[in-house]
């Protein structure tokens, strides 16, 4: 029996398919009776190895790439299949088989710029090794379903390997998801959206997530460059693996759900942490389209006009009583991309990249990366749309990169707003060669960093300058993260990875270190006489003499955020027509009556919630995992545990973004921290890392929720790179499609 990249067939050579359960799985030709007994078609000296730590991480091995793919998703599977199901029912374009009509939308709009016949003929034309590996994936999915028939998909039952294409990127929030639903649905809907429904314009790409930190050799205590690893992202959206083959492939860290590549993390050699972008390479163009007597439409460009394109969309979606149902979709595109809705007699077209093949190259290869130098001769692909990237490698260099997707385009326009498509002047002319795209290599300063804020502090003052570049490059801008890593690096030279890790969960809050003196300022101006002063005297004395550092016994955190929020509702309307950011409004634009009044807001909400408006903020801020579900669910009845950092907005490094339940009084986290990892390379790596809660999505599994404790209080646990580290700490060694496996 031969390994699996061998039995994995090139295209176009025969095969036999052999019906396993649920999978449909491929094997060699003129296999031995006797082999296709043994699980999912492989003898077991065949199949590669998975060992779990204490942990429950999966340490996989195998010969080739694609032996280690097959078992990386088969562990992955055993994790939380349901999250492997959910993000392909999404990229899919199939959610409402699921979830039902009102999916549909989302669905459509995938099915605008994904579509299933596309990405069949695309993994046609794939290269070959690329080929195996989406082999190799789908091969792994069904032995996993193959052999756990206890385990029932939603929709889908088989996989095929065309499906890795859909879902090439691994950051929360893909451009596509830019693209505004209320507005599709007016559109494709054949009724006006509602009058409360908010319209117009792209949805902002989700920037509350993520820090990258580089330190440079000269700047580490060892003379060892180190990273921070830090996505900030909606909880156990990823799992954390290591997958090696002999191949080259030995990459550990966070892999997004049903992907096939480390996404955030490190290799022997070099470490990349992503921080999604506010880089605008997502243009929308409205188009003057013109219908002819015979129900053919065109739209103008120059002089004259073009025909606009329609194609059948048919989604299906599952009715109330279980049945499944179906809906075809007359859709429309332009040659800047499709149709996604109508304003002011406009129809909107909207461009982004769509280059799945590349993507996909993209994400595997840089994993496999030595160097800054190998890695840049990835990223040459320009298949990475949304994405920063904070780097380090054990060569001693550190560097920051910009998304490499960036089209070149006439300044003379806005793209944060619709230009004319009739315009050809406003059409994108390729894409910008990564030297004129913002970027910075070993800086004199010896750190590099990014927030999610723009490029122009990603080192200091050795940071790229905003006015030697296009405005698209960025439409971001400073974050209070941002200010509060640079002031970090910028205050200390002798970084070791535990002083790494500490500043990782610094507890200082650099937003209310500027608004809160504006609070006092604003109230110390009030008329002695003033009945406000009696009403809020005891906060603003409890305010004044704060050190502006979270903590689990802290009231004036408690008393501050609940003031911030109510700030921020103040002020965000305003703030939006203006142009700026939230907390630049709060700070330079709200005025004293405002800032005052979400004092007494934030009291009283207090007041009611806890009988106090002095509450610890460990009281409050909770973390909770009793289910597995995807929407978890929350209960003050149920056991929970305090966590001392607080929402990025307010300028914690470390995020935890609470949310109010129907039900609850305490705040339950649903986002934040969700993968922490320090590296060091040296002559050998050295890791620590912490994932939210724990590896396994099953709430039976000693591994759902072990490593809540170490993720609130902010410690990382050491990581098992190499197999001397994983002595004493391996609890199961097997391969795929073994049995009594039990996680």
């Amino acid at each position: 029996m031969q390994l699996i990249s061998q039995w994995l067939p090139a295209l176009g050579n025969s095969a036999v398919v052999v019906i396993l359960g649920l999978g449909s799985l491929l094997v060699a030709p003129h296999a031995e009776a006797s082999a296709v007994a043994e699980p999912c078609g492989l003898s077991k000296q065949d199949r590669p190895t998975i060992t779990r730590d204490e942990w429950g991480i999966a340490h996989i091995r195998g010969h080739t790439d694609a032996d280690a793919v097959y078992a990386m998703i088969y562990a992955q599977a055993e994790d939380d299949f349901p999250r492997i199901e959910t993000n392909y029912l999404t990229s899919l374009g199939r959610l409402a088989e699921a979830r039902g009509e009102a999916a549909l939308w989302q669905d459509l709009r995938q099915r605008l710029f994904i579509d299933p016949d596309t990405l069949k003929a695309d993994y046609q034309r794939s290269p070959i090794w690329l080929k195996r590996l989406m082999q190799s994936w789908a091969a792994g999915l069904n032995c996993y379903l193959s052999t756990h028939p206890d385990t029932h998909p939603s929709v889908v039952t088989h996989f095929e390997p065309w499906m890795a294409l859909s879902f090439t990127e691994g950051s929360i929030g893909g451009d596509i998801e830019r693209v505004a639903l209320p507005e599709l649905e007016a559109f494709y809907g054949g009724k006006p959206a509602p009058a409360t429904a908010s319209i117009g314009g792209l949805n902002p790409r989700d920037l509350q997530a993520s820090n990258g930190i580089a330190i440079a050799p000269a700047r580490a205590t060892n003379g060892h460059a180190l990273l921070l690893i830090n996505p900030h992202t909606s909880f156990y959206f990823r799992a954390e693996q290591q997958v090696t083959s002999d191949e080259g492939l030995n990459a550990y860290g966070a892999s997004t759900w049903g992907q096939f590549f480390i996404y955030q993390g490190f290799n022997s050699r070099i470490g990349w942490m992503h921080t999604s972008s506010g880089v605008d390479n997502v243009d929308e163009f409205a188009e003057t389209v013109i219908s002819a007597p015979n129900g053919t439409r065109a739209y103008r460009f120059g002089a004259g006009t073009r025909p606009v394109a329609t194609r059948s969309v048919t989604l299906s979606y599952r009715k109330e009583d279980g049945s499944i149902a179906a809906r075809t979709f007359t859709t429309f595109s332009t040659h800047h991309g499709p149709i996604v809705g109508e304003r002011k007699g406009k129809w909107i077209a909207v461009a982004l990249m769509n280059k799945p093949i590349p993507a996909l190259e993209q994400s595997f290869l840089r994993t496999k990366q030595a160097d800054y130098a190998s890695f840049l001769r990835v990223a040459q692909l320009k298949a990475n749309s949304s994405n920063n990237t904070v780097f380090a490698d054990s060569k001693g260099e550190i560097a920051y990169l910009h998304p490499q997707f960036v089209p070149i385009r006439d300044p003379r326009f806005d793209y944060r707003r619709p230009v004319d498509g009739s315009d050809p002047a406003t059409d994108w002319n390729g894409l910008h060669d990564l030297a004129s795209i913002p970027h910075v290599l070993n800086p004199p300063n010896g750190w590099v960093m990014n927030t999610n804020d723009w490029p122009w502090t990603a080192a200091g003052k050795n940071s790229p300058r905003a006015a030697d570049f296009p405005r698209y490059m960025d439409q971001a801008g400073e974050n209070p993260r941002g200010l509060h890593a640079a002031q970090l690096l910028e205050s200390q030279r002798d970084f070791t990875p535990e002083s790494l890790m500490v500043a990782a969960f610094d507890p200082y809050l650099t937003t209310f270190a500027r608004l809160i003196p504006l609070l006092v300022a604003a109230y110390d101006r009030l008329p002695q006489g003033d009945p406000v002063r009696a009403a809020l005297s005891g906060q603003i004395e409890h305010l004044r003499t704060w050190d502006y550092r979270f903590g689990l016994e802290s009231t004036q955190t408690s008393l501050a955020v609940f003031w911030g929020e109510a700030l921020w509702a103040a002020c965000l309307p305003a703030a939006k027509d203006a142009e700026m950011t939230i907390w630049d409004y709060a700070a330079e634009r709200a005025t004293d009556a405002q800032r005052l009044a979400a004092l007494r807001e934030a009291s009283q909400r207090l007041l009611e919630a806890f009988g106090s408006w002095r509450v610890p903020w460990g009281d409050i801020n909770r973390f909770q995992r009793i289910d597995g579900s995807i929407t978890p669910s929350f209960s003050d009845a149920n056991p929970s545990i305090p966590v001392p950092f607080t929402s990025s907005q307010w300028g914690s490094l470390a995020a935890f973004e609470p949310s109010r339940h129907s039900g609850t009084k305490r705040r339950y986290g649903i986002r934040g921290n969700s993968f922490e990892a320090v590296v060091e390379f040296g002559p050998k790596i050295r890791a620590w890392a912490v994932t939210t809660g724990g590896q396994s999505g099953h709430p039976s599994s000693a591994h759902f929720r072990d490593q809540q404790q170490l993720y609130a209080s902010g410690h990382l646990r050491a990581v098992y790179f190499y197999s001397a580290d994983l002595k004493g700490h391996t609890k199961r060694i097997y391969r795929p499609g073994d049995s009594n496996q039990t996680q």
